[in-house]
């Protein structure tokens, strides 16, 4: 289980309701593990923007902008590295989900986030995840009552819990449940980790324009450019971290 945060939150936070949610989490993802052909456990969305730091933002997408990333380099002793970028306009945001059991990723570029948008990405996914039991010899017919039921993990953003929206998420995906995670807790999102390691990579590199820019996030999260070592640990100023 990936543990982050930039700051600190736990003085926000309720230590009975994350408590009670980790150990459901806990069960989830066990679960996950032992029957994927059942279940499957996935983290959805992110929710931090790309400036000159990472920092939390409304709506809650993952958000790369043109504006150079400036993060730790290598010099020489007593001199400071200096990083050239303009400023330039342009942004990619990114919504996307990853799945706990074999960290399979699947983003979206988006125009924006909202509940309309969550919607057709969730369909989206869920289409995906269909078509994936069916490539294993399934009838499509069968895949509402024997098909994988899909576990959403996400935050409280309000485009997520719009009555609308989570109605026809029952209506239309009935293999879909969504999860929402307690107030202020950030560091139960494993898709955290894809964000921020993906920001390190593009750190402190300039792009010419939006196009080079979605090029390279595309290759990153979608055509397995991303390598994330599920084993380490951070050290940050929030919540402690264990990945495992």
């Amino acid at each position: 289980m990936y543990i982050w945060a930039k700051y600190s939150l736990e003085d926000k936070q309720d230590k009975k309701l994350r408590k009670a949610f980790k150990e459901k989490l806990d069960e989830y993802l066990k679960l996950a593990k032992e029957k994927p052909e059942s279940i499957q456990a996935w983290f959805w969305d992110g929710a931090f923007k790309v400036a000159t730091q990472v920092r939390h933002t409304t709506p809650h997408e993952c958000g790369f902008s043109l504006r150079v990333i400036r993060r730790r380099a290598w010099t020489k002793k007593g001199k400071r590295k200096k990083v050239n970028g303009q400023r330039k306009r342009g942004r990619v945001n990114v919504m996307g989900a990853l799945r706990y059991n074999d960290k399979k990723r699947v983003c979206f570029m988006i125009k924006k986030g909202n509940s309309e948008t969550f919607h057709e990405q969730l369909k989206k996914l869920h289409e995906e995840i269909r078509q994936e039991w069916i490539n294993l010899g399934n009838l499509p017919e069968d895949f509402p009552e024997k098909g994988p039921k899909m576990i959403i993990i996400l935050d409280n953003a309000s485009y997520h819990k719009k009555k609308d929206v989570i109605e026809q998420v029952e209506k239309e995906l009935p293999n879909i449940r969504l999860e929402f995670l307690p107030a202020y807790s950030p560091d139960y999102n494993l898709i955290e980790l894809v964000w921020h390691s993906a920001k390190e990579y593009i750190a402190n590199r300039e792009f010419e324009n939006k196009e080079e820019l979605e090029k390279v996030v595309n290759q990153l999260l979608n055509e397995g450019g991303l390598i994330i070592k599920w084993s380490r640990k951070l050290k940050n100023k929030g919540n402690a971290v264990n990945v495992t």
